[in-house]
């Protein structure tokens, strides 16, 4: 099984291209986990509007309030 520190030490050997590839790809992974994320939320967020679950104000008492349940 190959740890965390074991890919560390592999990233540590490879050249600079390698390293700003590296860099390159994991920016566009976190992006894209991301975008999962907000796209998942969405989704339970249309499933709690469609329960009647949502609870909206413009006001900022009532929405301090409504964070706090």
């Amino acid at each position: 099984m190959t740890t965390f520190h074991d890919v560390v030490e592999v990233i540590k050997s490879l050249s600079t291209d390698e390293k700003q590839e590296i860099s390159i790809l994991l920016q566009q992974y976190i992006r894209e986990e991301r975008r999962d994320q907000i796209y998942d939320n969405f989704q339970l967020a249309q499933v709690e509007e469609q329960k009647g679950e949502l609870k909206f104000s413009s006001n900022i008492n009532e929405l301090k309030q409504l964070i706090e349940e």
